[in-house]
């Protein structure tokens, strides 16, 4: 949020002073993170409250939190950053309040997240592909052409190389299998595709936003008279932001879901009941897919958009407001719960590809199989899973999928 204001206000169009924000510039070099409430903007006259939280701190006013996780008063912040209390002027306090700026930085953080939960999913999808010995017809290019479906091509082509070479997908011949997949699997392709060109819409809105002067009113330099001319007008509003990070929640809620139904598909075969070392003694991976439909149920409310809920404030004035920084909460809270989902369908997969050996799969399935079993072991009897849930949430956080999908066609 800092940053993104320090961007907007260098443009030099918003009546602030430059040593104001170098004050905001030398804040950030020194890790001084103001302490701001993570509820109470609208998010159409800017991001007010937030703002004001952060650069009250140039006042010596509020609280921030140092790099060893400290909390301090603003004054004690300004006194170890060697920095002495602002004074603002005319159109400064405005200035500094009024913006995008807790919305985009949030939408580029999520941004980021979910290119790292998308590798996941993939990975996650393949590996229950193969455990599942499901058919590959799916992934064939002349399915991909025909649809002219970009996001489908990306998948399909994904997933392909991660099971080209497949021994478990060349032993289908000598099984007695399902002619057809169920849409969990053999519809990957167009839904995760379409969370994928959701994704392409929302970095599109938020590298335009990181360029953009987003407070009000603006003040211009009249090229022919040299005259100052400050224009009131609405570029603090932030459906820009709200509607692509409602998108996001909608995107994530999908991948999440077919995930939690292919980790179904693989407890519910009757062949391997539950994934039990024991069947019916044992209770195996049943208890982790209610974790994944607890995380689907809130995940299905969240997906519901903050932008379309209307409330008015400021006595009428400000009638119709974004809501985009309750978007971005939501966008990041289904993150979460998406790695758990995700972190479950590996968890149930690794377990099922053990049943196919001593066939191996494609290399790349088997890269993913031996990273999920360098931090969770194989069942050899019914234990707590939350512990492995997390390890495998921590695999997916430090982008240890990363290597093995290349997201360019």
């Amino acid at each position: 949020m800092m940053l993104c204001l320090v961007a907007s206000l260098s443009r030099g169009l918003s009546g602030v002073r430059l040593q104001v924000v170098e004050k905001v510039i030398q804040l950030l070099n020194q890790d001084i993170t103001p302490v701001v409430p993570s509820i109470g903007s609208v998010g159409a006259s800017g991001d007010l409250a937030p703002l004001a939280h952060a650069v009250q701190i140039l006042m010596g006013e509020g609280c921030a939190t140092l790099s060893n996780g400290e909390v301090v008063s603003g004054a004690k912040a300004l006194e170890m950053a060697n920095l002495s209390p602002t004074s603002f002027q005319a159109k400064e306090g405005l200035g500094l309040i009024n913006g995008t700026h807790l919305m985009c930085g949030s939408a580029a953080l999520i941004c980021e997240d979910f290119v790292q939960l998308f590798k996941a999913a993939l990975c996650a999808c393949s590996l229950s592909l193969e455990a599942q010995q499901a058919s590959h017809g799916f992934l064939d290019p002349r399915i991909n052409e025909a649809r002219v479906f970009e996001g489908g091509k990306l998948v399909a082509k994904s997933i392909r190389e991660l099971v080209s070479g497949s021994e478990i997908h060349a032993d289908r011949k000598k099984a007695s299998v399902n002619v057809q997949d169920p849409y969990s699997i053999r519809c990957v392709a167009p839904v995760l595709g379409s969370s994928w060109e959701a994704y392409q819409y929302a970095r599109r809105s938020v590298e335009l936003e990181l360029g953009a002067v987003t407070d009000n009113p603006l003040v211009f330099e009249n090229p022919d008279s040299g005259d100052t001319e400050i224009v009131s007008a609405g570029n603090f509003h932030g459906m820009p932001m709200a509607m692509p990070l409602d998108m996001m929640s909608i995107a994530i809620t999908h991948i999440a879901g077919m995930s939690e139904r292919r980790t179904n598909l693989m407890i519910s075969d009757p062949n391997t009941p539950m994934l039990a070392v024991n069947p019916g003694v044992e209770s195996g991976l049943m208890i982790t897919q209610y974790t994944q439909a607890a995380c689907m149920n809130e995940l299905q409310g969240l997906a519901s958009p903050a932008s379309v809920s209307n409330i008015s404030t400021c006595a009428n004035v400000e009638d119709y407001n974004s809501w985009g920084p309750r978007s971005a909460a939501k966008a990041m809270r289904s993150l979460e719960l998406a790695q758990i989902v995700i972190s479950a369908e590996l968890l149930a997969g690794a377990e099922k590809l053990e049943r196919r050996r001593p066939s191996v799969s494609g290399d790349g399935v088997e890269q993913i199989h031996r990273l999920v079993r360098s931090k969770v072991e194989r069942l050899r009897t019914d234990r707590s899973h939350s512990g492995d849930l997390e390890a495998l949430q921590q695999l997916i956080r430090g982008n240890s999928f990363d290597h093995l999908v290349q997201l360019q066609m």
